[in-house]
């Protein structure tokens, strides 16, 4: 994943800043608590197709 376009990146729903998590190639939204998937370098920012990320996952970050 490209660091510039990592700095620039917001969640699509709240505007607030991502989390990359390389081993599962997502970007994490905290605030909303949802995972957007990374399919060949390119991030996949559509709410309807993120996962919802648990709690415990969001305490880990």
């Amino acid at each position: 994943m490209d660091a510039k376009l990592l700095e620039i990146l917001v969640c699509p729903l709240c505007k607030s800043p991502l989390v990359y998590q390389k081993s599962a190639q997502e970007l994490i939204c905290k605030a909303d608590r949802l995972a957007f998937k990374i399919a060949d370098d390119i991030p996949v920012m559509l709410a309807d197709e993120a996962r919802k990320v648990s709690p415990e996952e969001i305490a880990k970050l």
